[in-house]
């Protein structure tokens, strides 16, 4: 990876908007600037993929990296078991060592997208929790850590006086998991002398003196420097960048169908290339500036080009473009570009039955034995069109065709004596028809 000078680094980030608060505002940018600095974030394996709700933190980790810093990816192996109280109402149902084992995994493979873990100055480093909370038995842990954890300053943390009014009460609570009397439960409580003694952990062994993460996660943060000002003497720093939110307050990255996932097997590259191809104008210079590399000078320019022309939407296709070729790379951004042509009318071809399923999801569809196209001189078009529902009648398909109005994998059908064959097919086993500009249906041959 490319290491680009420091000296603007910081100066960079709060043009971007990714500074919301920092131990040291007045002397951060100095402090960040005398030396490479070892800096961690935090992932807990929720699931075992990233959503759009944490590339922002993997996007800030790359970022230090670029500017000459060390970055320190934590999954949270042993937090994950817990489940992180800040901006919750209820307790998180508790994960199974598999699912945990499982989830962590998947983590690892996508951060490599990210950050450069190859030898090196600045090579980036992932690490799990578990594996130094693990063997700690609750007696070792109540004596070396929590004795230097008093009760005030957690009670004193926003994340938990939110869960401690007694009006939540744990989805649990009736299975013995919460206190009725309050919205958490010990084994939550713990969660903040956990982590605080990750950034112990990872200052004694690599010498990382900078947390950053989440605003929602400033109270975890500011626990981890007070525990180790008391069990190490030293004065560590912490930084939060805001939540990635649209306009209207609502969380970035949700969709009717649920989160967008960076993982290609729950988000498809097209499905993942659309969501940021229609983030709406209020949001796109906001997301142009955290998200994606690009200078200010550029960004700046988009910014003036669609308070001139609105309707190109040159911002969110150049977002799109930016994002989707850092999350999976330039064969997924090829893959998406050309399913969105398809609806543009380019032709369709060397696709997989799953990417044709996935561009045209909402798509009706026909299944039909794969003898259809070999019987005498194939599936005749009329037949075609009707089956897949694009015409009432042959009546109506053959005026369809007779029109010019009827394609086949975006092919115009030249006459209504066309057939159907299996070399006409999109992929394995689909075959696309369109009636008119966006009428479409597919056909599977099984």
């Amino acid at each position: 990876m490319e290491v680009k000078k420091f000296m603007s680094f910081f100066s960079d980030l709060r043009w971007r908007g990714l500074i919301h608060q920092t131990t040291d505002d007045a002397g951060m940018e100095a402090w960040l600037n005398e030396k490479p600095r070892a800096v961690y974030a935090g992932f807990d394996p929720t699931a075992d993929s990233l959503h759009v709700g944490s590339l922002l933190g993997l996007v800030v980790l790359r970022r230090f990296q670029q500017a000459g810093h060390l970055p320190i990816v934590v999954v949270g192996g042993a937090t994950g078991m817990i489940g992180d109280p800040s901006g919750k109402s209820d307790e998180r149902n508790l994960l199974s060592p598999e699912e945990l084992e499982r989830n962590v995994a998947g983590l690892r493979a996508q951060v490599g997208a990210f950050l450069d873990f190859s030898p090196g100055q600045c090579a980036a480093r992932l690490v799990n929790n578990l594996d130094w909370t693990g063997p700690w038995s609750y007696l070792q842990f109540l004596r070396d850590v929590g004795k230097n954890f008093p009760v005030n300053v957690m009670l004193a943390k926003e994340s938990v006086k939110s869960r401690l009014g007694g009006k939540n009460v744990g989805k649990n609570a009736s299975q013995g998991d919460a206190d009725p009397g309050g919205g958490m439960s010990y084994t939550e409580f713990s969660y903040m002398l956990l982590q605080a003694y990750d950034f112990v952990h990872l200052y004694d062994t690599y010498g990382c003196e900078l947390q950053a993460g989440g605003s929602d996660q400033w109270g975890n943060i500011t626990a981890g420097i007070d525990l180790a000002r008391r069990m190490r003497g030293v004065g560590l720093q912490g930084l939060t960048w805001p939540l990635l939110t649209k306009s209207d307050g609502t969380k970035m990255g949700k969709t009717a169908s649920g989160a967008v996932w960076l993982s290609a097997e729950r988000t498809s590259p097209y499905q993942f290339y659309q969501y940021w191809i229609n983030t709406d104008d209020a949001d796109v210079g906001n997301c142009l500036r955290m998200l994606t590399e690009l200078p200010p000078a550029q960004i700046e320019s988009l910014d003036a080009a669609r308070l001139a022309k609105a309707g190109r939407r040159e911002s969110q296709r150049r977002l799109a473009e930016e994002l989707t070729r850092l999350v999976h790379g330039e064969p997924g951004l090829a893959v998406a570009k050309k399913a969105t042509d398809i609806f543009f009318g380019a032709e369709i071809g060397e696709l997989s039955d799953q990417q044709l399923g996935e561009i045209f999801a909402d798509v009706p569809s026909c299944q039909l034995p794969r003898t259809r196209l070999a019987e005498g001189d194939g599936l005749p078009i009329l037949d075609a069109l009707v089956q897949a529902g694009l015409a009432k009648s042959k009546g109506e398909a053959r005026r369809t065709v007779q029109q010019g109005g009827a394609y086949v994998n975006n092919r115009r059908v030249a006459g209504i004596d066309t057939c159907l064959r299996a070399d006409q097919l999109a992929s394995e086993t689909v075959m696309v028809l369109r009636s008119g500009k966006k009428k479409y249906a597919l056909l599977r041959f099984q």
